[in-house]
């Protein structure tokens, strides 16, 4: 009888504490209660802001849920760091480090609290934290590395005071850079600006059936092929892989996403693979009705895997826009793999790839599956293009032997948006602008619903010297995608401070989900050439709680403005506002 009030959850739990506390105390119990007081409405208010609430502030201790593993983890971050930059201005023997551990669990509810193992962990993985870091647990680790926007340490299986089983932790030791594969979380979504679009559809991620878990880089990597093939259709638009794949798979309402997508039509699949057989089942949906429009399944051998998307695709086009001529086509398709063995390399190399520099070995996973792509079918173009992608994540990438690889991919498959795209970029760092034009042109050409691609060519176009072309990108890509990366959204800030525009270059970077060492530095630039020293001082501090090492030297030699002038400038401005030289 007792326990018929209770309820059970799962939630994510963060628990912070203040290292040395009793000190503080002791040495000036008025001012520590002062400082933690303050600093508490501080985690408080962002807590809050990342869809969390506070559960409990016994002492020094804060206990806070959300009901998403990135929020909580991104709301922890965001605490360190906000509470690092007030330390800046308290004397050394009164600044206030926190711990702070993050876990996923089970727990009990009753009224506003929460009870539990969950809870217990959560305490027990801050009490191993490091001062002023962030630790996870495994649980949590695995719920966010697919939208994570920074870097973990894996720290090994540690043993927690009464916690029976020893339990792996994960350390956030940075920001991610750039990835092609990550979709951002958004704190708040709304209806697409565009409105619906008549012809139009998302492709949502597809759930693994059975009991193999370990298929699901095969329902991830179908699913890509899907949209990439749609999109070669004019007259259709296809909402991006990072758009559709923020919903995940789960509790899903299909008049929400097409809402918030801006399209008229859902597809959900459902796949299982046993041997060389595939079964493959899709329902087409009509997002605003709810209602479904057909299904189909397919049951054949892995090798007519691209029979089945041939069959697959011509319905959907034919159901959403009616008959397509020859010049309703984009452009012709991609080259199908030679040997559907790469095939399944590739896929599982693009599984570690999503996960991009989550942990280090992650890019070498994925370039071991791309190299065995490659081994199993060297006319396979995509692979050799991804395998510079993956490249790109490890220490000191060798350009010269990027540039031969990229080049073998577009020799093998003309058709390859990616490649294209890979290409534009390496020609930037080559400093062939002209070259590099031709590159991103094609990629968006070739893919004219890939929003990423439209950002990312957003970025050479500022660097190319054409801010007000780049600008017109990124609105095309941010409208076409509300679940950008944030590492795209920044490049409309950058965009709007190459134009000078500075008040409302800090606007676009102040509405970012979160801010980046790169986002900061531009504020300080922005802030410089507006005469506020103070707030340009300010963001300086903020990019080195970022990234404490960066100097103007280093920032200045990645931004690669085709007018060295441009990049001149933009270091002295950075010096002028304090970061190292």
């Amino acid at each position: 009888m007792a326990q018929e009030g209770l309820k059970r959850k799962l939630t994510a739990i963060l628990s912070a504490d203040v290292e040395g506390y009793s000190r503080l105390m002791g040495d000036d119990e008025e001012s520590t209660i002062r400082t933690l007081t303050i600093y508490r409405s501080a985690m408080t208010t962002l807590i809050q802001q990342h869809r969390g609430r506070v559960v409990d502030a016994p002492g020094d201790n804060l206990l806070a849920e959300f009901s998403s593993a990135v929020h909580a983890v991104t709301g922890a971050v965001e605490i360190q760091r906000e509470l690092a930059e007030r330390n800046t201005e308290l004397p050394d023997e009164r600044k206030m480090h926190f711990r702070i551990g993050v876990n996923v669990g089970d727990v009990v509810e009753e009224e506003d609290r929460i009870y539990g193992d969950g809870v217990n962990i959560a305490a027990r993985i801050q009490e191993a934290a490091e001062s002023n870091s962030v630790f996870v647990s495994q649980s949590l680790f695995e719920q966010v590395k697919r939208q994570s926007t920074y870097k973990f340490e894996d720290l090994g299986l540690h043993s927690l005071k009464n916690i029976s089983e020893k339990i792996r932790l994960y350390k956030v030791i940075g920001d991610l850079p750039s990835h092609r594969l990550i979709s951002s979380s958004p704190l708040k979504r709304h209806a697409s600006a565009a409105g619906v679009r008549e012809a139009s559809i998302a492709v949502l991620p597809f759930e693994v059936t059975g009991s193999d878990e370990n298929q699901q880089y095969f329902a991830d990597g179908l699913a890509d092929d899907i949209i990439v093939e749609l999109a070669r259709f004019k007259k259709l638009f296809v909402s991006s892989r990072s758009a559709s794949f923020a919903y995940g798979t789960q509790g899903i309402d299909p008049r929400q996403v097409g809402r918030e997508l801006g399209v008229k039509h859902i597809l959900e699949g459902q796949v299982r693979r046993l041997g060389n057989q595939v079964r493959i089942s899709v329902r087409l949906i009509n997002a605003q009705s709810g209602e479904h429009l057909w299904a189909e399944r397919f049951d054949r051998p892995f090798n007519e895997l691209f029979d089945i998307l041939d069959e697959l695709v011509s319905r959907i086009v034919g159901t959403i826009v009616g008959r397509v001529e020859a010049a309703d086509m984009a452009e012709a398709r991609r080259k199908r793999p030679e040997d559907m063995t790469a095939y399944d390399y590739l896929l599982r190399g693009l599984e570690h790839q999503r996960l991009g520099g989550v942990t280090l070995d992650n890019p070498r996973k994925a370039l071991m599956w791309f190299e065995r792509a490659i081994a199993a079918d060297p006319n396979y173009g995509s692979a050799y293009a991804w395998r510079v992608c993956a490249a790109t994540w490890l220490p000191n990438p060798d350009l010269d032997e990027n540039m031969k690889y990229i080049q073998k991919a577009l020799e093998l498959d003309e058709n390859e948006a990616e490649a294209h795209r890979i290409m534009g970029s390496i020609q930037m760092l080559y400093r062939d602008f002209e070259a590099a034009e031709y590159h991103h042109r094609r990629a968006m050409e070739l893919n004219p619903s890939d929003a990423y691609i439209k950002a990312r060519s957003a970025a050479f176009y500022t660097y190319k010297g054409e801010p007000t072309q780049a600008l017109e990108l990124i609105e095309a890509a941010v409208a076409n995608d509300p679940f950008l990366p944030v590492y795209c959204i920044e490049e409309r800030g950058v965009a709007l401070f190459a134009l000078r525009r500075f008040e409302e270059a800090l606007l676009a970077l102040g509405a970012m989900p979160f801010q980046t060492f790169r986002s900061r530095c531009y504020e300080a630039a922005c802030r410089v050439s507006m005469d506020d020293q103070a707030g340009a001082r300010k963001a300086v501090s903020k990019v080195l709680q970022i990234h404490p090492t960066l100097t103007a030297l280093e920032f200045c030699q990645k931004e690669t403005y085709q007018n060295r002038e441009q990049i001149s400038h933009l270091r002295d401005l950075l010096l002028a506002a304090g970061l190292p030289k």
